[in-house]
């Protein structure tokens, strides 16, 4: 088992990684105050992996609240039904949330238990790869508003990560895939030799061998780690992590949550990111060429929805939380393991790749 340390002080916490991590109780227990425990999962995971969770949970009282599966289902109408869960049930504060899924059963656990008495602990079980190597690790939470992707939520760190490589074995191939665009992600954003390795590494990747996934997640997780210790809450550095993200998360908003994934939204979003890096002089075009291909190996989308124009973009991006002073804010590679924010994007140069 790989152990990787998120270091925040006295709210440190360990992401474990391995194979068959949903069986050992020790990796849950030790950080469980109390007698009561309430894992939040959805309609497709709890069936595969509840009853192997509840089995080392033994000598906890526990209760489950169990969602429909899909982004549009983070919001506020299911946040309320987790407190009202918990409300109902009697859980106090000494209660523990296990978030049992993938990104939406992260966000929205962590959101309940960063708001459920001021703030109740809770643990990372994440299910598919976007979680393992993002979401679940750094304290990002929260839920979605039809105006605007994760505009509510809070900074709240979870006691442990507990990242069972095995559950990867039952995700679709196109959640698999979604999820290699924020591995690509820290390629382009940090890692040129990383980026060369998933170049290096497309076959083993796709045969899903799970050396080659528990050395890919662990170098993801890493950096994030770093980035999180650094950044916590998003005032410098950490941006850099939204790479493709201003637009991706315009396209999630404007086409309806769920029906582009988020790593597919990404994809795009890196593409557009890069096209504009390129307008500005910041970027080579080989550059740009070897993204392209590198998300085109894992089927991932290149380009945004045809529905969608400068118009349908900018109003969502004027939204965005990175914006400062009434500026619009971009994450730029301006190389393969190198990327910048730039708040001198001019909405004429967005027209230009738009």
């Amino acid at each position: 088992m790989t152990t990787l340390i998120v270091d925040l002080g006295d709210r440190s916490y360990p992401i474990n990684i391995d194979s068959g991590l949903l069986n050992q109780k020790s990796l849950f227990t030790a950080h469980i105050r109390g007698k009561r425990v309430c894992i939040v999962s959805n309609t497709i995971v709890h069936p595969l992996y509840a009853n192997t969770l509840k089995q080392v949970l033994t000598d906890y009282q526990v209760d489950e609240i169990i969602l429909p599966d899909g982004e549009a289902e983070k919001n506020l109408t299911n946040f309320d039904k987790i407190m009202s869960h918990l409300l109902a049930n009697g859980h106090g504060r000494d209660s523990t949330l296990i978030a049992l899924g993938g990104g939406v059963i992260g966000d929205i656990t962590g959101f309940a238990a960063a708001c459920y008495q001021r703030g109740i602990d809770f643990i990372q079980v994440p299910t598919t790869v976007l979680s393992q190597v993002d979401s679940s690790v750094g304290g990002k939470t929260a839920v979605n508003h039809a105006l605007g992707k994760n505009m509510i939520g809070a900074f709240y760190q979870p006691k442990a990560v507990v990242i069972d490589i095995n559950t990867l074995s039952t995700l679709p191939m196109r959640e698999f895939n979604a999820g290699m665009a924020e591995v690509i992600k820290y390629g382009i954003l940090g890692d040129g030799d990383f980026f060369q390795w998933l170049e290096e590494n497309i076959s083993l990747i796709n045969s899903q061998d799970s050396n080659t996934l528990a050395a890919m997640i662990e170098k993801c997780c890493q950096c994030k780690a770093d980035i999180v210790a650094e950044d916590e809450t998003e005032a410098g550095v950490r941006a850099l992590l939204n790479l493709g993200h201003t637009f991706g998360h315009a396209i999630e908003a404007d086409q309806g949550y769920g029906k582009w994934l988020h790593g597919e939204a990404v994809s795009a979003g890196m593409v557009l990111a890069a096209k504009l890096a390129v307008g500005m002089n910041l970027l080579e075009v080989s550059d740009l060429r070897r993204i392209e291909s590198l998300l085109l190996a894992f089927n991932l989308p290149l380009h945004a929805p045809e529905s969608m124009g400068f118009n349908e973009f900018i109003c969502h991006m004027r939204r965005d939380k990175k914006n400062l002073a009434g500026k619009l804010r971009f994450i730029v590679p301006t190389a393969i393991g190198k990327s910048e924010i730039r708040d001198d994007v001019t909405e004429a140069m967005l027209q230009q790749i738009l």
